[in-house]
């Protein structure tokens, strides 16, 4: 049996700009303001790590920012189930195939590893009923450190199937380089996608052990999608 763990933004489903503004919006409720988000580049973080790296340009120490990162998740949470739109939304090619062909299947698991808090991953995915494949996942909630997600993963599937998972048994797909850098610290494979901010050069040059430029196409590809 396999495990096979998925990211949310840019390889699921895209949100848009909007999603920055409630993140963004959220920031300032809780913590009066944050750094300028021009040029920031979000892709392959924690939602955590984030705050921290917007929060600590306004004066406030790690642990000051930590210590109101529930509250910040709720105001975020709350803001994102009140403001996401749908059809701003983009659900990516390929997925939804994807995703119930591996349901059906007895020879694989599938689960999360996201730097989404849990709750504002399933508003995301909620938007297109995704939640309902995902029985567990890592979550940002679990680390600041996207680093910290891959053992959390392994062990909520042992969890939840029984059954032990080894690295070589898993396969990690995202993204960005931070997927495949959490992949390659845990000692697991990695399936990147170009279907967020990075090129498929730029994935493979991080060391993703597969690169295609959608699901859809890895669907039909790589030996463990298209088993």
């Amino acid at each position: 049996m396999k495990l096979i763990l998925f990211d949310v933004d840019g390889t699921l489903l895209r949100c848009g700009v909007q999603v920055r503004d409630l993140f963004t919006g959220a920031l300032t409720e809780v913590f009066g303001g944050h750094a300028p988000v021009d040029g920031f580049r979000f892709a392959g973080k924690t939602d955590p790590q984030i705050v921290l790296e917007l929060v600590r340009p306004l004066g406030l120490d790690d642990g000051a920012i930590l210590a109101r990162l529930p509250e910040m998740r709720e105001a975020y949470r709350r803001r994102l189930a009140a403001g996401l739109e749908r059809d701003r939304m983009e659900l990516l090619p390929g997925v939804v195939p994807l995703l119930e062909r591996l349901a059906e299947r007895d020879d694989v698991a599938i689960g999360l590893l996201t730097g989404n808090w849990q709750a504002t991953a399933q508003v995301k995915l909620g938007r297109f009923d995704l939640d309902r494949f995902f029985p567990f996942g890592a979550f940002g909630d679990d680390g600041v450190d996207r680093r910290q997600l891959a053992p959390v993963a392994l062990d909520r599937a042992a969890a939840t199937t029984g059954r032990r998972f080894a690295p070589a048994d898993a396969l990690i797909i995202g993204d960005s380089h931070r997927d495949v850098d959490c992949a390659r610290a845990a000692g697991i494979p990695s399936l990147a996608v170009a279907t967020g901010f990075a090129t498929p050069g730029a994935l493979a040059r991080a060391g993703a052990d597969w690169v295609y430029p959608d699901l859809e196409r890895a669907a039909r590809e790589h030996p463990l999608l298209a088993a």
